[in-house]
């Protein structure tokens, strides 16, 4: 069951279906499409390893490619950014049923130590606030104990779906004001 770190069971919170049902679920389906059709997240080896409305986890498994620091070969910051954007926007695609498209408004991490050399790194996020084209994310990078965070974020992602595009008229892109 998909419970947060309050014991909430997720699903049954926001009228979703529960794990068992979701796991096969046109909404998971398109959010893993998605992931999939990510070229940087293909190109460093990022894997879904769980995924439900609500929840989610990827892991980052450690490459020299991804290494920032020659001295140390700790992994880039920026791979650990890119993972942790990336789960939150696939959790955002799996939790709202005819979710498009979505994007990254506001992304804070927190970085609270360096990643362990030769260790992969595990991002998971939970959606926890939606309202009519935001979702509201908060995930942390860990390796094995997520009691131990690489880094914590929390952010906002603007979505669409497919109801609401419907709803608006094709943009006129023949010209404007200038800005």
């Amino acid at each position: 069951m998909n419970r947060n770190a309050l014991g909430i069971d997720l699903c049954r919170m926001r009228g979703l279906p529960h794990v068992s049902d979701a796991t096969h679920s046109p909404q998971i389906a398109r959010a893993r499409a998605a992931f999939e059709g990510i070229p940087h997240c293909q190109h460093i080896g990022m894997q879904i390893t769980e995924l439900m409305p609500g929840w989610g986890m990827i892991t980052l498994p450690y490459s020299p490619r991804l290494i920032g620091d020659p001295r140390s070969g700790v992994v880039h910051g920026g791979a650990i950014t890119a993972l942790l954007d990336t789960m939150c926007g696939v959790v955002v695609m799996a939790t709202i049923p005819d979710c498009q498209e979505v994007a990254t408004l506001d992304l804070r991490i927190d970085y609270l130590h360096p990643a362990t050399p030769g260790l992969d790194i595990r991002a998971s996020a939970e959606c926890f606030k939606v309202t009519r084209a935001i979702a509201f994310v908060r995930g942390v990078a860990f390796h094995e104990d997520k009691a131990a965070p690489i880094a914590h974020a929390i952010g906002t992602f603007v979505f669409a779906t497919a109801t609401a595009q419907a709803r608006q008229p094709a943009a006129d892109l023949s010209g404007g004001q200038p800005c």
